[in-house]
């Protein structure tokens, strides 16, 4: 048995004691629309509000990107076949390696979060039963022209035709994971106002808790490595700009330098607003993120063929 087989059978065994609670989450799903169940999407882009499946795949597709991404840099494989069958174009998650940790702390933090995705991308695709949408392309590979160099050349970490290789080494992987976690927060922040179904709210928010875990990871071990190597601080800096620049007018995304308090500096691993809260993102803003556009597009960036699901439109920003 390969370690990505034996991976997905203890991941099974984990999913076995929420299965009671799966199947009152497919239920629900299929019994009615709780109109409005995650619907964060642009009214300006949207004539009628997406419904729960809707909203749920558009997560999976997300959960796909970071569950192989994590997978490929903690064990060297893309994610089992069996959790990317469903609806839609199926793709595959092409480019990746595993990275050679020198430091045992962030291996083990990778293994953890990787685990932690390829469950979620699991538990979405139960509750969505039948109606889940399948993997679809995902760029998670190195080359000059490729979503990862794209994004590290507009925050400025690369130079024209050069490549960012986030698996070269601890650093560039927690620079890589850096450009995803705070994005799963604040799509997933963004969902929560408008949910009314008990159920669908628990799932989101045990989702969202996990996603703020791995993000407080990324944001803490870049900030502690930054001390001995500040560059690790600007290029995190430039990364949140970079995203920033595509989701629209509003200066939300915070970086990780120390930020000056009556008191002198504190550090800055949790990013919120002047009253302790984390931002929201809708869907079109962070599709503009992982297609690496400001643009109205279907396509481009990590999906080079666009995700699945009715919600694939990014939002045209000024």
């Amino acid at each position: 048995m390969t370690q990505s087989e034996q991976l997905v059978e203890a991941l099974d065994a984990r999913v076995t004691r929420r299965n009671e609670r799966r199947e009152l989450f497919r239920m629900v799903l299929g019994a009615a629309a709780v109109g409005g169940a995650f619907a964060y999407a642009d009214a300006a882009s949207a004539q009628t509000a997406p419904s729960d499946a809707d909203v749920l795949n558009f997560a999976l597709n997300l959960e796909y990107l970071e569950a192989n991404f994590y997978s490929f840099a903690a064990f060297g494989t893309a994610i089992n076949s069996s959790l990317t069958s469903g609806t839609g174009t199926l793709g595959s998650a092409t480019g990746g390696r595993a990275v050679a940790f020198q430091d045992p702390l962030v291996a083990q933090y990778a293994k953890e979060i990787a685990q932690d995705e390829i469950a979620h991308v699991a538990f979405l695709r139960s509750a969505l039963g039948s109606a889940a949408v399948a993997q679809p392309a995902i760029d998670v590979g190195t080359s000059a022209t490729g979503a990862f160099s794209s994004a590290a050349r507009a925050a400025g970490l690369v130079g024209t035709n050069q490549s960012f290789d986030p698996y070269a080494s601890d650093n560039n992987f927690l620079l890589a994971s850096f450009i995803f976690e705070d994005v799963g927060v604040t799509a997933y922040k963004g969902a929560s106002p408008l949910i009314s179904n008990k159920t669908f709210l628990e799932a989101a928010a045990g989702i969202l808790a996990a996603e703020a875990y791995h993000a407080a990871i990324v944001r803490t071990v870049l900030y502690q490595k930054g001390i001995a190597t500040p560059s690790l601080r600007t290029s995190a800096d430039a990364i949140s700009n970079a995203r920033d620049s595509l989701d629209g007018s509003s200066d939300d995304d915070q970086g990780i330098s120390p930020v000056t308090i009556s008191s002198g500096t504190a550090s800055n691993i949790v990013p919120v607003d002047s009253n302790g809260l984390a931002y929201s993102r809708s869907t079109g803003a962070v599709l503009n993120i992982v297609y690496l556009t400001k643009a109205a597009v279907t396509m481009g960036g990590f999906f080079p063929a666009g995700v699945n699901g009715s919600i694939r439109t990014s939002t045209a920003q000024a």
